[in-house]
């Protein structure tokens, strides 16, 4: 099971123009194919981020709202979801072809795919996760004043309603690592089960690379008549691939993002990286801080969920380094 972060389809500092993630996902998909080379008939899986299109898309409905009707952010997810879930799919195709042989031969499948939440998550009340673009300080503020926007609001009821709405702004880097640290956030919701697992479990058994559980799911609920309904809402993408990895029974989980290794002391001057740690380890370090929320903590906690589930291996790594990674040679490698 693959988990590809957000710099495989979009950078930082890029606009996010199609040709730019097309050209993005063409690296991505070569990465992809050198670690199929080692096993033409390997099982895999693949799921990914939508953070900054489905913050732009979002946006972008706000923007026009005054003339075509804004979707809610269930729907974006789906639309994000078609939308890389086409790019990667059709450029791994053609990776594919062009490496030959059996592997000329595998089938790829991207599927609009929803994730189980519950209603009473407590995410809803303290939105943690980042969409859309980075913002300097005195961006964030403008947007406050101009557009209504809250930064760094408290948890709990107050300000529920630009809560659930998206109107929330939050440091989400150390302000010493990077001059734009904030960003929009929304309720990101734990994952409680993949809702089409078994169908990409029966796909993935075929033999059929499947693209599935982007930009963390669909976030749907349960409402009581006992039928699916979206909410407000996006769930974090390496958590989901957790939920997928274990459902499909994945030995191995590979979270792929723009950092080589996960740190100790992130962001400070005595920071160091990672290279091996047990699940007990993992845990402890968590307690004390040194992941992120919005960035590495996410990681962690999914490879600590997947391994106790079963899972054999889970490493988190570059993108550029996933086939070194997987022979060992670099990457934060997890066990139990």
């Amino acid at each position: 099971m693959i988990a590809l972060g957000g710099n495989a389809i979009k950078q930082a500092d890029e606009r996010g123009t199609t040709e730019e993630q097309f050209r993005n996902i063409v690296t991505t998909c070569r990465q992809i194919v050198k670690i199929l080379e080692k096993d033409p008939d390997m099982e895999l899986a693949i799921t990914h981020g939508n953070g900054p299109q489905v913050g732009n898309l979002l946006l972008q409905q706000e923007k026009a709202s005054d003339a075509i009707p804004a979707q809610t952010l269930d729907v974006l997810n789906g639309m994000t979801q078609g939308q890389i879930g086409y790019m990667l799919q059709q450029t791994l195709q053609n990776s594919l072809r062009e490496a030959g042989g059996k592997l000329g031969r595998r089938q790829v499948i991207s599927i609009v795919n929803q994730v189980l939440v519950s209603r009473d998550d407590p995410d809803f009340l303290d939105p943690s996760k980042p969409i859309g673009n980075f913002f300097t300080k005195a961006e964030a503020e403008r947007l406050a004043a101009e557009e209504g926007y809250v930064i760094n609001p408290p948890a709990g009821k107050k300000y529920l309603d630009k809560k659930m709405k998206g109107m929330v702004i939050k440091q989400v880097k150390p302000a010493n690592v990077t001059p734009r640290p904030f960003r929009r956030v929304v309720p990101s919701p734990e994952p409680i089960r993949n809702v089409e697992a078994e169908v990409i479990r029966l796909l993935v058994e075929q033999g059929i690379i499947v693209i599935a559980s982007g930009g963390g799911g669909i976030p749907v609920i349960m409402n009581e008549q006992g039928r699916l309904e979206g909410v407000f809402a996006v769930i974090d993408k390496d958590k989901a691939g957790e939920k997928m990895a274990s459902a499909i029974k994945a030995t191995d989980f590979l979270i792929l993002s723009d950092v080589e290794y996960a740190m100790l002391n992130f962001g400070k001057e005595n920071q160091k990286p990672i290279r091996r740690i047990s699940v007990r380890e993992a845990e402890k370090y968590l307690s004390e801080g040194h992941f992120l929320a919005g960035s590495m903590g996410p990681k962690v906690v999914a490879c600590i969920r997947f391994l106790k589930n079963g899972g054999r291996r889970a490493i988190i790594t570059s993108l550029h380094k996933a086939a070194e990674a997987l022979e060992g040679r670099v990457g934060t490698h997890l066990y139990r």
